[in-house]
């Protein structure tokens, strides 16, 4: 009897996976795992609508159990694969059971960055990325009134919002001069920092944290000025790091993430890899990228899985992102990392309004705020195969930029 194709991972790129192997006619054994206890779910929502009541569990996941069964998809969940035999061509488990693979699929995401900070153990200090995370930081928001937030990225800001919206002091420590400074223009921060403080939000930006404060309980965020922020509840939210374990155990290249070619293949025979956890050739940015975004793990998922039946259709994305904050949607389209240029599109007052990034006047990256148009345009624009002359700066751009 034939192994199974093996997928390590039940998120977004592992469901996508699956699902893409069966609509193309692969029709022998699948096996998917999954550590947690849940169907494959979405993540995104967990810091948004979910966390805010908005979105029920039920709806959280991507297809029912009557899927699993009907697409002959042997479902594993609380499944904890401990090692790969890459020679062997198996996996353990944590049952001490092994399982042969015909090819293995790794889509083991992304966990929450843990700091070497004192405190960090406190009851109160959370992290956000699972559901069960999610239901810990539930209960305890019904008692806490004094939020502190270390980390000013998306998920931070997300979390500040919903903080805010329910009545709740908040407080965000950021350490660099601004907030999401790694992914967006000085406009597009600065546009976030004042619908955050109208909202009652205080940025701490430029600080960094000593340690946090509490007997059991978290009391306090302490700067390293020795300034206490008093905290009823402190969310830890300082990025997230590629699930490599597995892979770097078996002998994998690792950089930032799972290595993988242009068709999600690892350094090792019949092993492949997509979504958060790998890092790829991207050639329209001409370097090796990592991302953390739906648009990757579907995409690129559906491109590996072509690749293990055989197909050569190299990646290559146009990436996409979204935020959701109080009401404004933050969407990007491309990599604005390495601009020299930029320019606004509309007027952000009205609070609907583009940002255009250049590379030597070529466009790399588009960010709009409730602007949909904008983004579509600015994907389509990326997205087209002349894109190198499509998306050149006219003179007249450039001036009206200068």
């Amino acid at each position: 009897m034939k192994p199974p194709f093996v997928i390590v991972g039940a998120g977004q790129a592992g469901i996508k996976a699956a699902e893409t192997l069966r609509q193309k006619g692969y029709d022998g054994d699948l096996v998917m795992m999954g550590e947690e206890p849940f169907l494959p779910y979405q993540r995104p929502p967990l810091s948004k609508a979910y966390l805010q009541g908005e979105m029920d569990e039920e709806r959280l996941f991507f297809r029912s159990k009557a899927y699993f069964d009907t697409a002959a998809i042997d479902l594993r969940t609380n499944a904890k694969v401990v090692s790969i035999d890459p020679a062997g061509r198996c996996i353990a488990l944590s049952d001490g059971s092994i399982l042969a693979y015909a090819s293995l699929l790794l889509t083991t995401g992304t966990r929450a960055r843990r700091i070497p900070l004192r405190g960090v153990d406190l009851d109160g200090v959370f992290s956000l990325r699972t559901i069960a995370d999610v239901a810990a930081i539930r209960a305890a928001l019904q008692e806490a009134e004094r939020i502190v937030i270390l980390g000013g990225g998306y998920v931070g800001m997300e979390f500040a919002a919903v903080a805010a919206k329910l009545g709740k002091t908040v407080s965000v420590i950021e350490a660099r001069p601004r907030i999401m400074e790694r992914s967006v223009a000085p406009e597009i921060s600065a546009y976030f920092q004042t619908l955050h403080r109208e909202n009652g939000v205080t940025l701490l930006l430029e600080r960094s944290v000593s340690h946090l404060a509490g007997t059991g309980h978290v009391s306090a965020a302490v700067l390293a000025d020795g300034t206490e922020i008093p905290a009823d509840l402190v969310l830890v939210a300082v990025g997230a790091e590629p699930v490599t374990d597995l892979a770097e155990a078996a002998g994998l290249a690792i950089d930032n993430g799972i290595s993988v070619d242009a068709f999600g293949r690892t350094s090792a025979a019949r092993i492949y890899a997509a979504g958060d956890c790998t890092a790829f050739p991207a050639a329209r940015y001409r370097r090796t990228i990592r991302l953390e975004s739906v648009q990757n793990a579907i995409d690129q998922a559906k491109a590996v899985a072509g690749t293990m039946l055989g197909e050569t259709e190299p990646y290559d994305p146009v990436p996409w992102f979204w935020s959701d904050q109080y009401d404004a949607k933050l969407q990007i389209a491309g990599l604005s990392a390495g601009y020299d240029d930029a320019e606004i599109e509309g007027d952000p007052a009205s609070g609907s309004f583009g940002m255009r990034y250049y590379r030597a006047g070529r466009l790399i990256a588009v960010d709009a705020i409730n602007a949909p148009r904008i983004h579509m345009l600015a994907r389509r624009e990326l997205q087209s195969s002349d894109a190198t002359s499509q998306t050149a700066r006219t003179p007249a751009a450039a001036t009206a930029a200068e």
